[in-house]
């Protein structure tokens, strides 16, 4: 019974009877189902008592030799409550909308997960906690609950795409250590947001996941995560500091783009690529240090960077992409080596006639 336990199809089992003297008879040995079950299947389980449930289109046999019923696929909280009377088990309870013009916004204790945008746009919800039975919340699940201001999170295991997003007055959340993924666009637009701990259990963080977090001040990454992606914190105007671990191989085109107040940062030392618009707009970043494991400066990567004094481009750089420091109307002093084999168009537009003079040599 053991070995059965890998096996997903009736022939499966038949085989093992034919091949192996030692199993055979082993179908009748089931008081359970393994496998779902047709009128073909059935016969060779003779003993069955309790019956599994798979998926919502798993034949279901009435023939009287059945005492329980066991469903492994997600049901609504309704439907739960039904089954409940006739004695079957329920594996994935789901809140899902038809639960909540039925049963409110109160959740019930039981369920293991929270169905697609089950709280969106409820407005006049400012705090709820959520019952340590859930352990899966569905995409934009709280999307702009706009006057949520506090949660309590179960032991999830990923928060999914657009989850809070346009949740303008959350001010502070505590992510559980059992989360391992941040999907994309999770915090969009939590303007009220202003500092947030990520556990060492998270090693995906999506794209625009803190996208116009504008009161997001501070933020640090732990060590398990490689990649911070597109547009991650573009338009996080009162973001001051960051802090990266030394894991992060990989920043996403625009991460910072438009982050008014970022002055400086420490790089990680693993990325190759300044991307597409990465500082973008970052007018209070005063200096950068490159790490020499930097090659490419992308398009308009540090484009309007109007305070930037000076940069320090390492014999590693080999490429300045178009507009790449346009409109840095500060920058004194760069160091452009040799190495360089490849600058864009405009690369210095803006800029102080002494750095265009040394562009031209190039």
């Amino acid at each position: 019974m053991i070995t059965s336990k890998y096996f997903n199809d009736i022939k499966d089992f038949i085989n093992l009877e034919m091949g192996v003297k030692r199993f055979q008879g082993n179908m009748e040995r089931f008081h359970f189902n393994p496998i779902p079950l047709n009128e073909y299947s059935r016969r060779f389980f003779p003993n069955i008592e309790t019956f599994h449930i798979y998926n919502k289109y798993d034949e279901i046999f009435d023939d009287g030799r059945i005492f329980k019923e066991i469903i492994w696929y997600d049901i609504s909280c309704s439907r739960y409550t039904k089954e409940k009377e006739t004695g079957s088990i329920c594996k994935h309870i789901e809140y899902t909308k038809s639960d909540r013009v039925e049963y409110g916004r109160e959740l019930q204790l039981g369920a293991s997960s929270i169905g697609n945008k089950f709280f969106y746009n409820a407005y006049e919800l400012t705090s709820i906690d959520i019952p340590s039975s859930v352990s899966e919340m569905g995409c934009g699940c709280f999307c702009r609950c706009s006057s949520l201001t506090s949660i309590q999170l179960s032991e999830i295991n990923k928060l999914e795409s657009d989850c809070f997003s346009g949740c303008r007055s959350l001010k502070s959340i505590t992510i559980p250590s059992s989360v391992s993924e941040i999907d994309s666009s999770c915090f969009y637009g939590c303007l009220s947001l202003t500092s947030i701990t990520i556990p060492i259990t998270v090693t995906k963080i999506g794209d625009n996941c803190f996208k116009e977090c504008t009161s997001l001040e501070s933020i640090t990454f732990p060590s398990s995560v490689s990649e911070i992606n597109n547009n991650c914190f573009n338009s996080c105007k009162s973001l001051i500091s960051l802090k990266f671990a030394k894991t992060v191989n990989k920043i996403g085109v625009e991460c910072f783009f438009g982050c008014y107040s970022l002055e400086s940062i420490n790089l990680p030392t693993l990325i190759s690529e300044i991307p597409d618009g990465c500082f973008n707009g970052c007018s209070s970043l005063k200096q950068i240090e490159l790490p020499t494991s930097v090659t490419k400066l992308g398009f308009r990567s540090f484009s309007g960077c109007k305070v930037l004094t000076s940069i320090n481009l390492n014999p590693s750089v080999k490429e300045l992409g178009q507009y790449c420091f346009s409109e840095c109307f500060s920058l004194n002093t760069h160091s452009m080596h040799s190495s360089v084999i490849k600058v864009g168009n405009n690369c210095f537009h803006g800029c102080k006639s002494s750095i265009l003079s040394e562009y031209e040599k190039y």
